[in-house]
């Protein structure tokens, strides 16, 4: 009787964990950069359908009149960029190799042929965050704000300046801040992690989460210039995510590498 099964994969050796540096951050961040410049027209072409992304939420919000929900979904919309991210760790990962001959299809086929293995589930617990951020958000508004101003959006504004409205402030910043590291923590290693290696999603979260128990420090750091720097790109209507994104996309398989033992 012949077997017409299809062999599966053999499972990777899980790496071990490296000891970090606070220089592993500064390299990272110039080998990001010089990947960029190396192929400038594939981050382009990355940040295009993020920042588009972002836009069209905005108009979307503008024209069904909830311009309130802007500001929980411009705190949550950075957690999904890991996930657009792919494409860049791929890149990276080709210049690392030498290979600097290949084409825009070429990333696509290695980022379309992800959905035969662990990357969609990891796509699906940052998605499934993301809705769960923007519940707890708009949560936050009725808590604080009452149910009348999500309807109201001319008294919005006004509560915003008053004592609730800079509480709701001060608790949604501190939550979103507790949320984003939360996911940090499960992704920063992980998404990475899923293209190079062949290991279930949950073993890559969790080298993950002992990569930054490992190394604190250098995590937190590198948390924060994540965070400071796509806020920043973030103010100018999204317009710097151009430059930023692709950027911090290739320099996150940089940390990725430095974190780990590779064979």
């Amino acid at each position: 009787m012949s077997d017409n099964s299809q062999a599966l994969p053999t499972a990777s050796k899980v790496p071990e964990v490296r000891a970090m540096e606070m220089g592993d951050v500064v390299f990272a961040l110039r080998a990001g950069w010089r990947d960029f410049r190396r192929k400038p027209m594939m981050g382009l072409f990355f940040s295009i359908i993020y920042v588009a992304g972002g836009w069209l939420i905005y108009t979307f919000l503008v024209v069904t009149e909830q311009i309130w929900y802007a500001l929980p979904l411009t705190a949550g919309f950075p957690l999904l960029a890991p996930f657009l991210a792919v494409g860049l760790y791929e890149v990276s990962h080709r210049l690392e190799q030498g290979d600097t001959d290949f084409h825009r299809n070429d990333i696509f086929g290695v980022v379309w042929r992800q959905r035969l293995r662990q990357l969609p589930l990891m796509s699906w617990v940052i998605i499934v965050y993301f809705l769960f951020w923007s519940f707890f958000a708009h949560m936050l508004f009725a808590m604080f704000l009452g149910p009348s101003v999500l309807i109201n959006l001319s008294a919005g504004y006004a509560y915003l300046l008053q004592p609730e409205g800079m509480m709701l402030l001060a608790v949604g910043t501190a939550f979103g801040a507790v949320f984003a590291f939360v996911l940090f923590c499960l992704t920063v290693i992980s998404l990475p992690l899923l293209l190079d290696k062949e290991l279930d999603f949950v073993t890559a979260m969790l080298t993950s989460i002992a990569v930054v128990k490992a190394n604190p420090r250098v995590m937190i750091v590198w948390a924060a210039v994540l965070a400071g720097l796509t806020f920043l790109a973030m103010l100018p209507a999204l317009l710097g995510l151009f430059i930023a994104l692709p950027v911090l996309g290739h320099a996150s398989w940089h940390i990725y590498r430095r974190a780990l033992q590779h064979d």
